[in-house]
């Protein structure tokens, strides 16, 4: 008989507490308020205000500049503009860097919605669990 973990983490290694331990679902959740208020602000600059209130294709703008702003940032820097922010990140299981089609997949199955909302084990989203990926604390 095994023990159970004693804390969320622990069975991916992952420290209890401060950098590198697992990130909290508050940090999470102001981590995707702020990418999504990012994107709306950089969304209305550029197409403006109809990316809001309009139809057709300036209506997705949000979610197009949402996608490139989180692709980039999480395959260069480990983790969405919010993400960084919220001084959490994204890293494999085994540690190492994310790179770019895991951080452009993980960021296309995000803005399906239903992935990121289907949670596992360890506060991990589907889109983590397919991917071998966990967000851990960078603090």
């Amino acid at each position: 008989m095994t023990d159970a973990p004693t804390y969320p983490g622990q069975t991916l290694g992952l420290p209890e507490a401060g950098r590198g331990s697992l990130a909290s679902w508050r940090a999470r959740i102001a981590a995707m308020i702020g990418d999504w208020a990012a994107s709306m602000v950089v969304a209305i600059a550029m197409f403006g205000t109809e990316v809001m209130t309009g139809s057709g294709w300036k209506s997705f703008m949000i979610m197009a500049v949402y996608f490139v702003e989180a692709s980039i940032l999480t395959a260069l820097a480990g983790g969405s503009f919010g993400q960084l922010i919220a001084r959490i990140g994204v890293v494999r299981v085994n540690g190492q860097h994310i790179g770019w089609w895991r951080a452009i997949a993980r960021t296309a199955m995000k803005c399906l919605v239903i992935p990121a909302v289907v949670v596992g084990a360890e506060r991990r989203a589907l889109n983590d669990l397919l991917l071998g990926t966990v967000v851990i604390n960078r603090k």
